[in-house]
């Protein structure tokens, strides 16, 4: 005979582990009110930027709003470029999604990407 304690708790465990294996989807805008949590955002890449004579030689994808008024940012930085390609030719004027924990620079919210993997684009 089946235990239905045992069912349920089953259950409430797997919704559970779903729930933390599959981020949610979120816009731009909203991953200001997610910080801390992993998260997929998506958006339009509005401006990029190669910052090649920076310390850690970091690119930047904002989406939605361009620099200076960028409302979500993703990071490449150089150590994982070359996995990337030229991510600011690749990804420029296109709608992507992001999946990683959400950090905040400056109070702009962001992710870093360390895997094209972690960026898809959209049709």
């Amino acid at each position: 005979m089946r235990h239905p304690v045992r069912l349920a708790g089953l259950l409430v465990l797997s919704a559970s582990f779903a729930a933390y294996t599959q981020p949610s989807h979120i816009s731009a805008a909203q991953a200001k009110d997610h910080v801390g949590e992993r998260a997929t955002v998506c958006g339009t890449v509005a401006s990029t930027r190669y910052a090649d004579h920076s310390r850690g030689q970091p690119t930047f994808l904002n989406l939605d709003k361009p620099y200076p008024n960028q409302i979500f940012t993703i990071v490449i930085w150089g150590s994982d470029r070359p996995k990337f390609g030229e991510p600011e030719a690749k990804y420029r004027d296109k709608a992507i999604c992001v999946t990683g924990t959400i950090t905040s620079y400056r109070s702009v919210p962001e992710i870093e990407a360390r895997e094209p993997s972690q960026i898809a684009v959209q049709d």
